[in-house]
């Protein structure tokens, strides 16, 4: 008879403070009232973290060794392990990063000539269920904390090396922004902050599917630049497209942009994912420009880029073309964004935190 192995009793949960995942605000407030610390001392903490890229106290050779001592007892810096690199031919990498508990997540740089634009993910999995975006296929498994949100970009920066820099941040990758808004908020907050990245906000962009409460509450909390996967032109069109629609219809969408505080010189990005047969005729082009009357925008149309078992396909250059030409006579500024990165699964919708 076998003898029955010893039940092995669960690890304690996590408790110490994550470091990482504090605004500089909440670090030096945290310092002061748990060790008795001066601000300055939150401050050096931040900097390490967030421009020196420190990802242990040890290393933290300005504290004096019985404050590190201290901190390790209270707290950890959290964030995540990169665990592979891909690189598409027209130079796009897509990053495969691994969490503390073993989740996957994905980020892509897109190089340009005079820039480097990172897709950051905001959870792992997605609850929104847009029927274009492989994400959706994948579980909702939670929320990413603000230090796995930063740390994207902080890995970002060690794979570009000194001699290219991450000058655009977008909140495209897997997951919806609003929908994990204070994790979203702080990591935006830590990323433009002067003593961190000091990402100015001009260079940030948080995409939504159309959480309508969290719109208004974005533009009062920071002033980052806000993109609106929008993707029909009317109700039936949208809510067969984007499952949200059915919460907060395009009629309540628009009325939200409308009242968006936009800071001067700029507009609120329209995205619309063309899709062959469902959304991409003249006529659907002529609703739009009429759906989009009193927005200050721009249009960027993205042809849609398949996965494997996708129920959609990408309509052809001309289609695309004559859509985006009903746009410009009406005087909208119009990018087609033919995605980088489609051979290694890292173009927009094509995220599913396998590498």
């Amino acid at each position: 008879m076998s003898q029955a192995l010893p039940v092995q009793p669960e690890p304690a949960p996590e408790t110490r403070v994550d470091l990482k995942s504090l605004t500089r605000e909440q670090l030096t407030a945290w310092v002061r009232e748990v060790l008795g610390e001066p601000r300055f001392r939150g401050d050096q903490i931040f900097r390490w973290l967030h421009a020196k890229r420190a990802r242990d106290l040890a290393g933290m050779t300005d504290l004096s060794k019985a404050l590190r001592a201290r901190l390790d007892g209270v707290a950890r810096i959290g964030g995540l392990a990169l665990e592979d690199v891909k690189v598409a031919q027209d130079g796009t990498q897509k990053l495969l990063f691994v969490t503390a508990a073993g989740d996957r997540l994905e980020s892509v740089l897109i190089p340009m000539e005079d820039r480097v634009t990172q897709c950051v993910s905001s959870q792992i999995g997605c609850k929104i269920g847009c029927q274009f975006c492989l994400t959706a296929r994948m579980p909702m498994r939670r929320n990413l904390s603000a230090a796995e949100i930063v740390d994207q970009v902080l890995w970002a920066q060690e794979v570009l090396g000194e001699e290219r820099r991450v000058s655009n941040i977008v909140y495209m990758g897997m997951g919806e922004p609003l929908d994990n808004y204070d994790n979203v908020v702080a990591s935006l907050r830590i990323l433009m902050d002067e003593l961190g990245a000091g990402f100015s906000s001009r260079r940030i962009t948080v995409s939504t599917s159309g959480v309508v409460p969290k719109i208004a509450r974005l533009g009062q909390d920071v002033q980052v630049n806000l993109a609106v996967s929008l993707n029909a032109s009317y109700d039936a069109q949208r809510t067969s497209i984007i499952p949200i629609n059915k919460a907060w219809d395009i009629g309540q969408l628009m009325a939200a942009l409308r009242a968006f505080p936009l800071p001067p010189r700029r507009r609120i990005t329209i995205e619309y994912v063309l899709l062959a047969g469902v959304n991409d005729t003249v006529d659907d082009a002529r609703r739009l420009v009429r759906l989009l009357s009193g927005i200050y925008c721009k249009v960027n149309l993205i042809p849609f880029n398949p996965w494997p078992g996708a129920p959609y396909a990408r309509p052809d250059n001309d289609t695309v073309e004559a859509f985006g030409a009903v746009l410009r006579d009406a005087e909208y500024t119009v990018t087609i964004r033919y995605s980088k990165g489609e051979d290694i699964g890292a173009a927009c919708g094509q995220l599913d935190g396998v590498s």
